[in-house]
């Protein structure tokens, strides 16, 4: 099966599995997009953009992205290297002389050991509590006073230290050599030529209600409160964007080398290339590279950022060698994202692959008679269309394909168990039940017991209201 039809063909089962996940999880709002090839084929939301006020979430409504702000800042100072505004070895105290007249050792950082993390500074400071919202996020004096006062924790170049300091100061770096504010150059540069509607680099107070309310964890309560929004002053270029699942696959896809005019592939590797691997002990680790987390999914080679802000965590991957992008934003803290962006790549790559178990579905087989969510007492499963596959998972795992069993069609009413771990049922039959109409009444499958179809309760905003 060709790639992009292998994809389409499991998405309607992405629909369903994240929906599943919202509800088992009790998540306030999910939004997600997946991109090929510069398109997007899926966007879909789940849940609530205010729970209390009863406003659906859509594919529109504007999330904190927090970190995906790092590889934006990236990307302003590579086309302005690229365009021989500066240098990327210029030293950031030829940008920020207040470093210099303090005698700051990072006044010797260069603008890429900052962009790679290995400029030595301090993560957040001695006094991190805006991210509690305790007080604002520091402006840019009070940016430049957490550094000069103990922001150099190794020497310069020495280590991978992540940094929303250091790429602070990268935004002062963008202010500097444009004389332009952050927020005006970003807008001009790259949300605006890629038609970037729903995104931008701080949030608006005046636009409020586009934005979505993000809530506390349930990892220390039963229920969850909801958590203002606030501006991130001069930490913008490190956490300030706002943007959607849908303006984040556009974005992304722009990064894929050979694709689009954002920037130059020569930039791109450099913004792509692995600088540091984030365990000393482990250089195949997880890393940084100028701006984008290099990562591995199920094998393969991902870039792209997570973002952490109050009350709302986002992951985006996007894989430079084949274009796939995958964006998933979360309204809640230890909201779930990368592990439904992890889970998706996975569902994908399943219905792609060429060397699946068993003889491929014939072309006659309507799945649409044996598709759908059934449980018994002890559990649930999903019959789902995976490329030229059917396969029964479960959504209760963090990755649905981990242990799939492949069904092979037998008759109208009968499946096989035909693959799998073999401490369930394999080689044994599935037969369904159907009333007068051809729907599905029953199941006997796994273990002989009988399945029940089964979907996700709808929930009224009365409800979601009890869980917060």
């Amino acid at each position: 099966m060709e790639k992009r039809a292998a994809y389409e063909s499991v998405l309607p089962y992405v629909r369903e599995w994240i929906g599943y996940k919202v509800w088992q999880l009790r998540l306030p709002g999910v939004q997600v997009a997946v991109g090929f090839e510069g398109e997007e084929l899926f966007a879909g939301a789940w849940g609530y953009a205010d729970v209390e006020a009863g406003r659906r979430l859509t594919t529109t409504d504007r999330f904190r992205i927090a970190s995906h702000s790092k590889t934006f800042t990236a990307t302003a100072l590579l086309q302005l290297a690229d365009a021989g505004a500066l240098r990327l070895d210029d030293t950031v105290g030829s940008f920020v002389p207040a470093l210099v007249d303090a005698g700051s050792p990072i006044a010797g950082a260069t603008v890429r050991e900052l962009m790679e993390m290995g400029g030595g500074v301090v993560r957040d400071g001695a006094d991190g509590d805006h991210w509690a919202l305790a007080h604002p996020f520091p402006d840019a004096e009070q940016l430049v006073a957490l550094v000069v006062e103990g922001g150099a924790k190794v020497p310069v170049g020495s280590a991978f230290n992540y940094s929303n300091l250091g790429y602070g100061l990268l935004g002062l770096v963008v202010e500097a050599v444009t004389g332009t504010s952050y927020a005006e150059h970003v807008r001009a540069a790259i949300t605006e030529p890629l038609g970037l509607a729903h995104t931008g680099p701080e949030f608006d107070p005046a636009h409020e209600d586009a934005f979505v309310v993000g809530y506390t964890g349930l990892h220390t309560a039963r229920t969850r409160t909801r958590v203002p929004h606030v501006t991130t002053g001069a930490l913008a270029a490190a956490t300030g964007f706002h943007g959607t699942a849908s303006d984040l696959v556009r974005y992304f896809s722009a990064h894929v080398p050979g694709r689009g005019d954002l920037l130059s592939d020569h930039a791109k590797r450099l913004a792509q290339r692995k600088a540091w691997s984030a365990l000393d002990t482990d250089p195949a680790a997880r890393g940084y590279g100028a701006g984008f987390i290099v990562d591995r999914i199920n094998g393969r080679e991902v870039r792209g950022h997570s973002g952490g802000f109050p009350g709302q965590i986002t992951q985006s991957v996007f894989d430079p060698a084949s274009s796939l992008v995958v964006s998933v934003l979360t309204s809640s803290a230890t909201g779930p994202a990368g592990m439904l962006a992890n889970g998706i790549v996975h569902l994908l790559d399943a219905a792609a692959d060429e060397h699946a178990a068993g003889p491929a579905l014939p072309d006659d087989v309507d799945t649409s008679r044996y598709v759908g969510r059934f449980t018994t007492f002890e559990g649930i499963t999903d019959f789902a269309r995976v490329g030229d596959r059917l396969l029964a998972i479960d959504p209760t795992q963090p990755v649905p394909t981990e242990s799939p069993v492949r069904l092979d069609v037998v008759d109208a009413d009968t499946l096989r168990m035909a693959a799998g771990n073999r401490f369930g049922s394999i080689d044994e039959l599935v037969t369904f039940t159907r009333d007068e109409s051809g729907a599905v009444v029953s199941v006997r499958g796994d273990s002989g017991m009988t399945h029940r179809p089964w979907s996700v309760p709808e929930e009224t905003p009365e409800v979601a209201a009890a869980l917060v």
